[in-house]
């Protein structure tokens, strides 16, 4: 039964996204600045602390896994649809650091897929 884990996941959204509000508002900026990735910590820490303390039971974990692989691919393309609009609208330098940041990640890849294939045939 999925709902038993809605509630946790709940609150470490509604606590995340309060957080990330506060530390905008201290920052000046009307936004939410971190507030889905404090949640997802959160989240993570509250799952373990109820998995060492044993009250974490199936159906609980059942219902934070069916919400979590419900709800992070939707964060993730919500995410990346405003840093597209903020990339286009914030103007050229904006749309280089993004493309920069992809050219780079490019490189590194294919640098670490090297460095490993090198590692499984050491000749």
């Amino acid at each position: 039964m999925p709902i038993y884990g809605t509630a946790l996941l709940s609150l470490c959204l509604l606590t995340g996204l309060t957080v990330g509000r506060m530390i905008g508002a201290a920052l000046g900026v009307d936004a939410d600045i971190g507030g889905v990735g404090i949640a997802m910590i959160l989240l993570i820490l509250g799952c373990d602390a109820l998995q060492r303390r044993g009250l974490m039971k199936a159906p609980t974990e059942s219902g934070i896994v069916f919400w979590g692989q419900m709800y992070v691919p939707i964060v993730v393309a919500m995410a990346a649809s405003q840093n597209v609009r903020g990339a286009l609208s914030g103007g050229v330098m904006a749309i280089l650091a993004g493309l920069s940041a992809v050219g780079i990640s490019f490189v590194l890849v294919a640098v670490l897929a090297k460095k490993g294939r090198k590692e499984e045939n050491p000749s």
